[in-house]
C-alpha cells in the first residue's frame, strides 16, 4: 500500500498504480479542483452583490456560471486539513450542540504553542479572546477606541474592510499611501507621521502581512511605525492573519513580540486564511490592556460554534504539515506566474509577494485611463478577479489575483486574461 489522496485531496492508504507514484512529491494533494456548486460559496454565488454596487451597470456574461473562475475573494480552492476535519467529526459525535463559549485552556494552549513555535512568541490567557472573525473585531475594535469625531490611519492601498469598517462605524478614514519602488512598496514615514500626529487619529490598522501588496514588514519598519504611533497616543490594530502564508526563506514577526511590554497593541490571528476555514467565523483577539480587554468582554458576544471551536482547536494542534505542502504548492503557483507574465503579458509587473497567496499585477502598461478592471476581466475573460479600485485608493491599474487554487485553474484563467488584454490591445 501506498500514500494516497481521496477525492477530497486527504490523506489515505491507497493502492498506487507504479507508473505514477513518482508524480508524487508532497503528502497533499492540491491539484483536485473541487465544485463548490450548492455549498453557499461567497466566491461562487456572491460575487455580484459584493463587488457591484446597488444600481451599477449590469454584467454582459458570455458563458454560463459554471465556465466562471473565481481567482478573488481571499479563500481558497482547497480542501482544509485533514487535522480539522477530524477535530469537527470527532466534536460532532458529541450530539449535543447548546451554547458554547472559550471556557477551557484547549484553544489557547494550541495556539500559543503555534506561535511559540514559529514566531517565538507567547502571551498570558488571560490576553485571549475569541472574536467571529477578524472582520466582526475590527468594526468593534473601533467602536471602543474611537469617538464619532476620531479618525483610523492605515496604509494605502489597503484591505477593503479598513475603510468599511471605518466608515460605517461613522468615523474617518485616513491613508497614508505606499510608495511603490520597482514594483516594491515602502513607507513614506515622513506622510505616516505627518498623519499620525493629528490628534484626531486614534488608531492605526497594519496590515502585516500587507493585503493586497504581499509585503512583510522589516522588524525596522514595524519599530518606526510603532514609535511614532506610541509617541502620539495612537494604538495599534495589528491584522496578521496572512502570517502563517509565506514564501520560502521568510519570517513573519509579530508586531507584539516587538513592544512585549505595551498595552496599545492588540493582535489579531485567525485559521481562517491559514487553513482555509474563513467559514467557521473564528478568530484569535490578543488585547494586552487590561480595560480594553474589560469592555470588550462586558460588550462583545461571547459565544462561538462549537464545530469551528474544535477546527481550530485541530488545526493549529495537527495541521502544520499540511500548511508546509501548502507554502511550497503555492510557491510553485508564484512561479507559474512570474514565468507567464515574463513570456505572455512583458509589460505587466509583478513582483512575487513575500506572503499571503495574493498577487497584486501591474497591468497598467495594457490599459490607457481608467477602467473597473473587475469588470472587464469578468466580462471579457470569465475571470473574477479583484481590481485596484477595490481597495481604499493607491491601487488605480492594478489587480489582485488569489493563486491559492489548482495549478490547472490558474493556467487556465492567466490564458483567458491574456487574451482578454490582447483583444482590448487590438481594440485601441
Amino acid at each position: 500500500m501506498q500514500l494516497g489522496f481521496d477525492a477530497f485531496g486527504h490523506n489515505r492508504q491507497v493502492q498506487i498504480p507504479h507508473h505514477i507514484r513518482g508524480l508524487i512529491l508532497m503528502r497533499h494533494n492540491f491539484d483536485i479542483l473541487l465544485p463548490r456548486d450548492g455549498t453557499n460559496a461567497l466566491a461562487v454565488d456572491g460575487y455580484g452583490k459584493y463587488l457591484f454596487s446597488p444600481g451599477s451597470e449590469p454584467l454582459t456574461l458570455d458563458r454560463p456560471p459554471e465556465d466562471i473562475i473565481q481567482m478573488w475573494v481571499a479563500d481558497m480552492q482547497f480542501a482544509a486539513p485533514q487535522a480539522a476535519l477530524d477535530a469537527m467529526a470527532d466534536r460532532l459525535r458529541h450530539p449535543i450542540f447548546g451554547y458554547t463559549m472559550n471556557l477551557d485552556d484547549q484553544l489557547y494552549d494550541a495556539f500559543c504553542d503555534w506561535c511559540e513555535r514559529r514566531y517565538g512568541w507567547s502571551f498570558p490567557r488571560e490576553q485571549m479572546v475569541v472574536s467571529l472573525g477578524v472582520i466582526p473585531a475590527l468594526f468593534a475594535l473601533v467602536h471602543y477606541l474611537c469617538g464619532p469625531d476620531d479618525k483610523v490611519l492605515t496604509l494605502s492601498p489597503s484591505y477593503g474592510y479598513f475603510k468599511h469598517a471605518t466608515v460605517k462605524s461613522g468615523r474617518t478614514i485616513v491613508t497614508s499611501p505606499l510608495v511603490e519602488q520597482n514594483g516594491r512598496y515602502e513607507l513614506d514615514f515622513v506622510d505616516f507621521e505627518k498623519k499620525a500626529s493629528d490628534p484626531a487619529v486614534k488608531v492605526f490598522f497594519l496590515c502585516h502581512p500587507h493585503n493586497p501588496t504581499g509585503r512583510l514588514w522589516t522588524d525596522a519598519e514595524l519599530v518606526r511605525m510603532t514609535e511614532i504611533c506610541l509617541a502620539n497616543d495612537v494604538k495599534i490594530i495589528s491584522d496578521e492573519i496572512h502570517c502563517d502564508l509565506l514564501r520560502q526563506g521568510c519570517k513573519h514577526t509579530p508586531l507584539a513580540k516587538l513592544f512585549p511590554e505595551s498595552r496599545d497593541i492588540i493582535t489579531c490571528m485567525a485559521v481562517s486564511k491559514t487553513f482555509n476555514l474563513a467559514g467557521m467565523m473564528i478568530a484569535s483577539i490578543i488585547i494586552p490592556d487590561p480595560a480594553l480587554r474589560a469592555l470588550w468582554n462586558d460588550l462583545h458576544y461571547p459565544f462561538i460554534n462549537p464545530i469551528s471551536l474544535a477546527a481550530a482547536i485541530g488545526a493549529y494542534r495537527d495541521g502544520e504539515a499540511w500548511l508546509e505542502d501548502l507554502c511550497t504548492y503555492l510557491d510553485g503557483n508564484f512561479v507559474l506566474l512570474a514565468d507567464y507574465i515574463r513570456e505572455h503579458l512583458p509589460e505587466a509587473r509583478l513582483v512575487v509577494p513575500e506572503a499571503t497567496y495574493l498577487a497584486w499585477l501591474d497591468v497598467r502598461a495594457y490599459f490607457p485611463g481608467s477602467v473597473n478592471l473587475t469588470r472587464f476581466f469578468l466580462e471579457r475573460s470569465g475571470v473574477i478577479v479583484e481590481g485596484g479600485e477595490m481597495f481604499v485608493d493607491n491601487g488605480e491599474g492594478y489587480v489582485r489575483l488569489n493563486l491559492a487554487c489548482p495549478r490547472p485553474v490558474l493556467q487556465d484563467a492567466l490564458d483567458r486574461m491574456r487574451t482578454a488584454i490582447q483583444g482590448i490591445q487590438r481594440d485601441i
